[in-house]
C-alpha cells in the first residue's frame, strides 16, 4: 500500500510498518477534550505503553500543521496536549482542518478515516458515540455510527457511552449492517458498567476469531468495519444502578442549560466526572486500557 500524501508518519510508526509489525490506532480527542493537562499527556502515554506491552506499536492520530500524523513523538503528544482551541473532528470537518492548517484531535469516525488511509485495521479507544437521547425531536446521532459502516476498522471499545441511548444506538448499527460483538460475555457493555441490559448481537472469546471475522468481511467484498465491545474490567466497573442516577441528573442538567450538539459530551462527562468524585475519569482509563490489550492482541492476530 503506497502511502497517502497527506499522512506523516512517526519514525516508531514508520518503522513498524516497513517490518509488517501489527499496528494499533489512538484517537486524540481523549487527550484535547477528555482530561486536563497534564493527566491527559500521562494517560495517553500509558495507553501506548500498554499497547507496546501487548505485542504492537501505537500510532496516536492528530491533525497538525495541514497534515494527519499517524503516531506521535514525545514534543508531539505534549504539544496537542497543551494546545488551546483544538478542533474536534469527524468526517465533515477533517478536510477543513487540514485546509486550513489548524490543530484537530479526532474522534471515532475521524480516527478510522486516517487509520484506513494509513493501512491500520484496528482501533483501540474508549467508548463510541451514538444515538443521543431524545433523537427522535433532535436528530443528534453520531457520525461515528454511519462510519462503521463505511470503514473497514475493527474498533475496540467498551460499547458505547452510557449517557446515550443505547437501544437505538443497536439498532442504527443494525440498519448499517454493523457487526457488534460483544467480547467475553453475552451482553452489551455501557461503558462504566459491564452491562447495559441488553444483550448483544454477536460474542466472540478470542482475539484470533474476531481477527478472522474482519478478514473474511473483506473477502465477502462487506464494506465497513466491526465494533468489538469489551466490558471494563469488573474491579474497575461503576455498576449501572449506580451510574443510571447520575447520568439523569447530567442530562436534566444539560437540557436545562440549553447545551447541544457537539458540547453535549464534553459537558456530561464533566458532570459525571464531578458528580462521582472523579471516580468515572479512573474507571474510563481502566477501560481505555483494558481496550489497548485487547486491540493490540486482534492486531497481532
Amino acid at each position: 500500500m503506497t502511502l497517502h500524501a497527506l499522512l506523516t508518519l512517526s519514525p516508531e510508526v514508520a518503522e513498524a510498518r516497513a517490518q509488517g509489525r501489527p499496528l494499533v490506532a489512538l484517537e486524540s480527542t481523549i487527550i484535547t477534550h477528555g482530561m486536563p493537562w497534564p493527566q491527559n499527556v500521562e494517560t495517553a502515554r500509558a495507553v501506548e505503553a500498554e499497547v507496546r506491552a501487548h505485542g504492537a506499536v501505537p500510532a496516536t492520530i492528530a491533525v497538525m500543521g495541514g497534515r494527519i500524523h499517524v503516531g506521535l513523538t514525545a514534543e508531539e503528544l505534549e504539544t496537542l496536549g497543551q494546545a488551546k482551541g483544538v478542533m474536534k473532528l469527524s468526517r465533515a470537518d477533517l478536510a477543513a482542518c487540514l485546509a486550513q492548517g489548524r490543530v484537530g484531535a479526532t474522534t471515532v469516525a475521524a480516527t478510522m478515516i486516517c487509520a484506513a488511509l494509513a493501512g491500520i485495521k484496528v482501533f483501540a479507544t474508549g467508548g463510541i458515540g451514538g444515538v443521543h437521547r431524545g433523537a427522535e425531536s433532535s436528530f443528534d446521532i453520531s457520525a461515528d455510527l454511519l462510519e462503521f459502516a463505511q470503514t473497514p476498522v475493527t474498533v475496540v471499545a467498551a460499547g458505547a457511552k452510557a449517557i446515550l441511548d443505547l437501544p437505538k444506538t443497536l439498532e442504527v448499527l443494525e440498519t448499517h449492517g454493523v457487526p457488534v460483538i460483544a467480547y467475553g460475555q453475552d451482553d452489551f457493555p455501557a461503558f462504566w458498567s459491564r452491562s447495559s441490559g441488553l444483550k448483544a448481537p454477536l460474542r466472540m472469546d478470542s482475539a484470533a476469531e474476531i481477527a478472522r471475522a474482519a478478514r473474511l468481511r473483506a473477502e465477502l467484498g462487506l464494506p465497513g468495519g466491526q465494533l468489538v465491545a469489551n466490558p471494563i474490567p469488573e474491579a474497575a466497573e461503576i455498576p449501572r444502578a449506580e451510574i443510571m442516577p447520575v447520568i439523569e441528573q447530567a442530562l436534566t442538567e444539560a437540557a436545562t442549560q440549553g447545551i447541544a450538539a457537539k458540547a453535549v459530551t464534553p459537558f456530561l462527562l464533566q458532570r459525571i466526572f464531578e458528580l462521582t468524585a472523579g471516580r468515572s475519569l479512573e474507571s474510563n482509563i481502566a477501560l481505555v486500557m483494558n481496550n489497548a490489550r485487547l486491540a493490540a492482541a486482534i492486531a497481532a492476530a
